[in-house]
């Protein structure tokens, strides 16, 4: 599809957004408060934006009062939805109703799926009556696109702004609302994070030339520039750390060194084996990460394991953790072998969730946006899904063999060190690695800068 695109680029597509294309390209930036997943999306993209400001739907400092009151609602109802699944007889059922506004149909047989559905009445509605009316506004103070990583201010601006509008998808499918009623009528561009994503996009109607298989937008900091330094040493240091007995690269050193420019080489000391387990923005699965935290305590104790257990910026879940770790005995080993972590701001939860990245050796949390760190070579354990997107992702990992799904966490000390001993988890690591698409930043400014997104033959450079 890329390829069609260089040879035969839209003139609106090209001559849309920048005077002087080498210049590093600006937008505005558009998230809102639904969760981690949109957020982090627009946070590595904020260096886009104006003064490197993410705009987030719903604010009090770009909204009326009504609508912050609409949004508001709106994600405290998508909270409360994501934390009632465990809730005994009418939590099960309150669940199915925030799944089924969700659904993602089947992808197939292969079909026609552009004609509206009910969430795209809902919301044509609801920018009528004036939802992003405010936050338009602001973005008409420049002749800049606009990114947003949340599908209603794209529709709103798809409608109503004049500015060139594009969306980054940040799941392995979509849900139909993400793509206008009147689909070839649009004029959003979509950012992809994967080939499911643009043929689902075809599904719903959007044609060839408005989607980008970019990739998701991963931290810069984390994969370093084009040629992907910083990622490439993370992950021979972290190799080695996964493949104990080297019955991994046993079989694919030959491999490893030829992509990574190095051969990792198992540690004769071992260095502790760090377990990442973060919860969702909505603080859904906190029990699995104590559970988890008493399962290794051995292993914390004795040097083997380091667990870092991610509270994100809810003084309610970090209380959930520290808690039961007092309770446990594993308070002297806080800020060693284990670290509670949680920020004041997302801005600094997300900068800090990024830097323990780099340390981290396997992530354990539900599928959701952060599937896609699996291109930064981390294996990821699945907790259970919440949402059909989930469910999609969870999939995609699997078809990639960079996830799997949680064993029993109260026995997580016996199958995670068995499966780190055959090499299981460095396997893992290098399938996220090789098959995922890591330089979505960078694809996204060359599409900005240039209306299109040349095509790379090299599986590290997608």
């Amino acid at each position: 599809m890329q390829a069609a695109l260089k040879e035969e680029p839209s003139r609106a597509v090209t001559t849309y957004y920048f005077d002087r294309p080498a210049e590093r390209p600006r937008a505005w930036i558009v998230s809102a408060d639904m969760g981690f997943g949109h957020q982090r999306a627009a946070h590595g993209l904020k260096h886009l934006a104006p003064e490197c400001h993410v705009f987030n739907a719903g604010s009090p400092e770009i909204t009326d009062p009504g609508e912050v009151r609409f949004w508001g609602w709106l994600t405290a109802w998508y909270k409360f939805l994501s934390r009632t699944k465990s809730i005994p007889l009418a939590g099960p059922a309150l669940f199915a109703l925030l799944d089924g506004l969700l659904e993602i149909p089947p992808f197939y047989p292969l079909r026609d799926l552009s004609h509206p559905s009910l969430n795209n009445w809902i919301v044509d509605r609801l920018i009528r009556h004036g939802l992003g009316r405010t936050l338009l506004e602001r973005v008409r103070t420049l002749d800049l696109p606009m990114i947003s990583t949340f599908y209603a201010p794209a529709l709103a601006a798809d409608l109503l702004l004049e500015n060139p509008v594009c969306t980054v998808i940040c799941d392995a499918d979509l849900n139909r609302v993400w793509v206008a009623s009147k689909a070839q009528g649009s004029r959003i561009r979509y950012f992809a994070p994967c080939g499911r994503v643009m043929r689902r996009l075809r599904e719903y109607g959007v044609p060839d030339e408005r989607i980008f298989i970019t990739g998701f937008p991963l931290p810069r900091e984390n994969v370093g520039g084009p040629g992907m330094e910083v990622l490439k040493g993370d992950m021979i240091a972290r190799l080695a750390r996964l493949d104990p007995r080297g019955r991994f690269l046993s079989v694919f050193r030959p491999t490893v060194a030829a992509l990574l420019g190095a051969s990792p080489e198992p540690s004769r000391n071992r260095t502790p084996v760090t377990v990442t387990f973060a919860v969702g923005g909505a603080g859904a699965q906190v029990e699995i990460g104590v559970m988890l935290a008493k399962a290794l305590k051995p292993g914390i104790l004795d040097g083997r394991f380091r667990l870092i257990l991610i509270a994100g910026v809810s003084p309610t879940v970090e209380r959930e953790f520290r808690e039961p770790i007092a309770r446990m005995g594993l308070e002297p080993a806080l800020g060693s072998g284990l670290l509670v972590v949680r920020e004041n701001d997302r801005t600094s939860y997300f900068d800090r969730f990024n830097a323990l990245m780099r340390e981290t050796d396997i992530l354990w949390t539900k599928p959701s946006e952060l599937s896609f760190y699996s291109a930064l070579g981390i294996p990821i354990i699945m907790a259970p899904s919440i949402g059909p997107q989930e469910k999609k992702n969870a999939g995609w990992l699997m078809d990639k063999g960079c996830g799997m799904p949680q064993d029993e966490p109260s026995l997580a000390l016996e199958w995670l060190s068995d499966l780190l001993e055959e090499g299981v988890f460095a396997e893992k690591a290098f399938n996220g690695f090789v098959r995922n698409r890591k330089l979505g930043v960078h694809k996204i400014e060359e599409v900005l800068a240039t209306g299109t997104m040349t095509r790379e033959t090299n599986p590290l450079r997608r």
